[in-house]
């Protein structure tokens, strides 16, 4: 393979997917595609109208986004669009620059998304990325938990034939129960969608998605509408218009894009953000990885290519993905089928979806994001992490109270937390030999662990930093303390403090005084510190900040093995094989000892 060939293939990810597409593939991504084409319709001109915009201009926002992110959009099976978390933030920067003018407006929407797509473009090339990497498992679990519940509740009304004015989750809630008490549920299409859930369940369960059950439910719902006349008493989707997209930005001037500035950026964070979550998550759900930066770069040539033709800012849908997911999406072919039919659609025959209910539409999107939610990876963290699981709930409780952005910003927040918790006050142990054992062992875990004599094994799980080294001087002072008490009563005398030092990965300036104090202090009492198996950088850090004087080479022993060694002076004899050795250095060596764990 040439290099000009693998760069294409670094940078336009769809030309890699072409060029190892699996034949067995191809049914799998037609049949996503087609169960997708469902939903792309109704979703597009819904958000384009929560957006203040057009409706027409929500499929164009969907099939030109679709054709650019399955060419430059890292992930196989992430579908982009319109979205409800950006609807209203669009009609927020737009409404207010458009003055009642439809043209403008669209011309106005176009531009934002250009911008948004800019400033991810730009944080791609400068790998901005990174901040998928603070995404953990808990906030992923958290996330995508707190995000299916959202989307369910916005489906409800739908599903069951009424309709409620949208603010926040919970206030939703308490609108759907009012609206149930009283009666307002449509009987009819509540009929169709819980009858939709049902068949697409059993679909599942009795064939395993071989057939595709969403499909055979959309198809049959349109059927039953148009043969019983059902448009009169059941909500449906309507006719789509028809036409190309075509490009729309005209008429604007620099002002319009000043005043469009701060939007933009609020705009591309919430889509990098929701997108970007949804992208990692699903990648470690099929044994794949993905790279935020690569993630922001396509996501930012998905809302240029919307923008010039039409259409306004998108980010990865959380109610579409999990549609095609459920359908068995391979690549990003199941998306470029579904824009294509989407197009086909609108030109042949746009007046096809006004026999679709939109309670079956709502059913098709629940059962798809049902598959979100992961009560057992919840549990399976609080077995075993109970500070992972509580960072879980609170990620979901963020997403679902606050809000997709406010969500994973308390959670990272939270991560971060959790790290300085973790350093703070981190594992620390004793260290003791056991007889007949290899290694020094936590004496807490291993009662049967004895103190070397003459010298006290301690090791200090975590960086040294100004957070932390405080406790670490007390708690090495306490120890001497401890082994000193025990020597009043016969036991050996205490001659050095061996610091196991392997896990200190970083010092800064304030632990290094620590450090000083700690030596000083032990020095009063005829004890010397050793440091053993320190780091090279940590050296060169101590060595900056002025302590080779202090700390000579011979303070550092390679291992703890050798500390020891050098305050017995004779070899390790307890391990059956190896004789002792205590006047001739010619003798057998351990080999680096082995730290016990927790």
């Amino acid at each position: 393979m040439t290099g000009a060939v693998r760069t294409l293939r670094r940078w336009i990810p769809g030309l890699d997917t072409a060029l190892a597409y699996r034949r067995a593939w191809l049914w799998p991504d037609i049949r996503s595609g087609l169960v997708l084409t469902a939903l792309l319709v109704p979703a597009g001109m819904g958000y384009a109208q929560a957006a203040g915009l057009p409706a027409y201009t929500g499929l164009y926002a969907t099939i030109v986004p679709l054709l650019a992110y399955a060419l430059f959009g890292p992930s196989k099976i992430l579908i982009i669009g319109p979205d409800s978390a950006l609807a209203p933030l669009i009609a927020a920067a737009v409404i207010p620059l458009a003055l009642d003018d439809d043209k403008r407006a669209v011309a106005l929407a176009g531009l934002l998304a250009v911008m948004v797509g800019a400033i991810l473009i730009v944080a791609g090339v400068l790998r901005l990325g990174f901040v998928t990497d603070l995404l953990s498992k808990p906030i992923r679990i958290g996330y995508l938990n707190g995000i299916a519940l959202i989307v369910i509740v916005s489906q409800v009304p739908k599903l069951l034939g009424f309709s409620i004015e949208a603010r926040d989750p919970l206030r939703d809630v308490g609108g759907i129960a009012a609206t149930v008490a009283g009666g307002g549920i449509g009987i009819p299409a509540a009929l169709l969608g819980v009858g939709a859930i049902a068949v697409i369940f059993l679909f599942r369960v009795v064939w395993g998605g071989r057939i595709p059950g969403v499909f055979v439910v959309v198809v049959g719902a349109m059927v039953i509408t148009a043969v019983f006349d059902l448009g009169r008493v059941v909500p449906v989707v309507g006719e789509m218009p028809q036409g190309f997209p075509t490009p729309a930005l005209s008429g604007l001037e620099w002002a319009d894009a000043a005043a469009l500035a701060a939007p933009a950026v609020g705009v591309a964070l919430i889509a990098f953000a929701d997108t970007g979550v949804l992208s990692r998550t699903l990648a470690a759900r099929r044994g794949e990885t993905v790279s935020g930066s690569r993630e922001m770069a396509g996501l930012g040539i998905a809302n240029v290519a919307g923008g010039v033709l039409g259409g306004f800012p998108i980010s990865g849908s959380t109610s579409r993905t999990p549609v095609a997911e459920a359908a068995g999406a391979r690549s990003q072919l199941a998306g470029v089928v579904g824009a294509l039919l989407v197009l086909a659609f609108m030109i042949v025959i746009p007046g096809v979806t006004q026999y679709l209910p939109e309670s079956v539409l709502g059913a098709v999107v629940i059962t798809a994001v049902i598959t979100l939610i992961d009560v057992p990876g919840w549990v399976r963290l609080w077995n075993i992490d109970r500070q992972d699981a509580l960072l879980s709930v609170a990620s979901f409780l963020g997403v679902f109270l606050a809000g997709v952005l406010a969500g994973i910003l308390v959670a990272i927040g939270l991560s971060f937390l959790a790290v300085v918790l973790h350093a703070w006050r981190p594992y620390r142990a004793e260290l003791g030999r056991i007889p007949g054992v290899r290694g020094y062992h936590d004496r807490r875990r291993n009662p049967e662990a004895e103190r070397i004599p003459g010298a006290v094994i301690v090791r200090w799980d975590a960086p040294l930093f100004f957070a932390n080294s405080g406790i670490f001087d007390s708690w090495v002072r306490s120890v001497v303390t401890k082994a000193a008490k025990e020597a009043a009563n016969g036991a050996p005398e205490v001659r050095t403090v061996i610091v196991a030092a392997e896990p200190i990965t970083d010092i800064d300036t304030t632990a290094m005084d620590d450090l000083v104090d700690l030596d000083e202090y032990l020095e009063q009492r005829g004890i010397e510190l050793v440091l053993a198996e320190v780091k090279g950088p940590i050296r060169d850090l101590m060595q900056k900040h002025g302590m080779s004087e202090r700390f000579p080479p011979d303070r550092f022993p390679p291992t703890v093995g050798a500390a020891v060694d050098a305050e017995t002076g004779s070899m390790r004899s307890d391990i059956g094989g190896i004789g002792e050795a205590p006047d001739d250095e010619s003798g057998p060596q351990d080999p680096e000892p082995d730290h016990d764990g927790r």
